[in-house]
């Protein structure tokens, strides 16, 4: 019996993102509800404020914090590629389409320990330039500061895309004492040191010579527009015949191009988030127009994510395994007393 003046909570509507499998609209939730109207769940999304915070106090009881913790820092975009009318929609570019798409920017912060090989997401932003003047990078600093200062989350490595790697960011992350490995642009400018000599020969990173020894350990190069002597290593990894990437890091002990390899790798728990959150929470299925409904839906999928790795974490299943298991519980139910009964002439 749905009553008008009872209100539908945060917990409720996670709780339906968590068990809907296919359909995450307000009218399905509506549908299937014996409690609360579409108007109710709309008014909920409407008047309720959450925040990026709530994703961090739901996780930081379970984060195991390792010294040698990586830090990861990416974007994705919630797909609304055919909708006109919601209002932190703008057209960006998608890794995943490989194309300039009208979508929700998402900059998103993982946390992994490299010792379990866990992760957990502990922070995000919403990319929204046109409401609080802050560029993606931004967002980044913003999240790294307040990882640092105020989660005093203990970490060695950040780990970044190559749209992160500018001066900048990278120079704060040292002066923050810090180590970074990210990818450059092809085209970016570096120089090899050069005794001979008082000015840098900038070229291509992808124009570099490259003998035998700096193909397995890197070669130290200036990076153009960095300060005068400042130094990196670059590694070249060659990771098809169609695709190499050059990596630079400010990790002074690193000499090892296979070494190297594996850091990068780490890198690729923060796109199985993304996948995770798009597939499993209905992260990108909010139909609504107001910018707060939008906002309160993603913390929502980012919470109800958190819960599916929580879950399979205490129990050793896939995050696909927990949600899609509900199905299977209801075709044992199904087949046990089906409520709808099978006939034959």
């Amino acid at each position: 019996m749905i009553s008008a003046g009872q209100r539908a909570t945060r917990l409720d509507y996670c709780q339906f993102l968590l068990s809907s499998q296919v359909n995450y609209t307000l009218t399905h939730f509506a549908d299937h509800s014996q409690q609360y109207s579409h108007d109710q769940l709309n008014r909920y999304l409407r008047d309720d404020k959450l925040t990026p915070r709530l994703v961090w106090e739901q996780v930081k009881g379970s984060v195991v914090i390792s010294p040698d913790g990586y830090l990861l820092f990416d974007d994705t975009v919630a797909d609304k590629n055919y909708s006109r009318e919601i209002e932190v929609v703008r057209r960006q570019y998608s890794g995943n389409a490989k194309a300039v798409i009208r979508g929700i920017g998402i900059v998103t912060c993982v946390y992994v320990n490299p010792q379990t090989a866990k992760f957990w997401v502990v922070d995000y932003r919403i990319f929204d330039p046109d409401r609080d003047g802050k560029t993606k990078l931004d967002h980044v600093r913003e999240m790294l500061d307040h990882t640092m200062q105020h989660k005093r989350l203990s970490f060695r490595c950040v780990l970044m895309d190559a749209w992160y790697a500018t001066r900048a960011l990278m120079l704060h992350m040292e002066r923050a004492g810090k180590i970074y490995y990210c990818p450059l642009k092809d085209n970016r400018q570096v120089a090899a040191p050069d005794a001979t000599s008082a000015k840098y020969q900038y070229r291509r990173a992808d124009a570099l010579e490259w003998n035998e020894q700096a193909v397995q350990a890197g070669q130290i190069v200036h990076i153009k527009d960095f300060p005068a002597g400042h130094q990196v290593r670059l590694f070249r990894l060659v990771l098809s015949t169609e695709r190499t990437d050059y990596v630079v890091t400010n990790d002074a002990t690193q000499t090892s191009t296979a070494d190297t390899r594996e850091v990068c790798a780490v890198r690729w728990k923060i796109e199985q988030f993304h996948r995770e959150a798009k597939q499993l929470t209905g992260l990108e299925c909010c139909q609504c127009r107001k910018a707060r409904i939008q906002r309160n839906h993603v913390a929502c999928a980012m919470l109800v994510w958190c819960r599916f790795k929580e879950l399979a974490y205490q129990t050793g299943r896939t995050v696909y395994q927990i949600k899609y298991g509900q199905l299977s519980d209801y075709l044992i139910e199904q087949l046990k007393s089906p409520s709808v009964q099978m006939a034959l002439a």
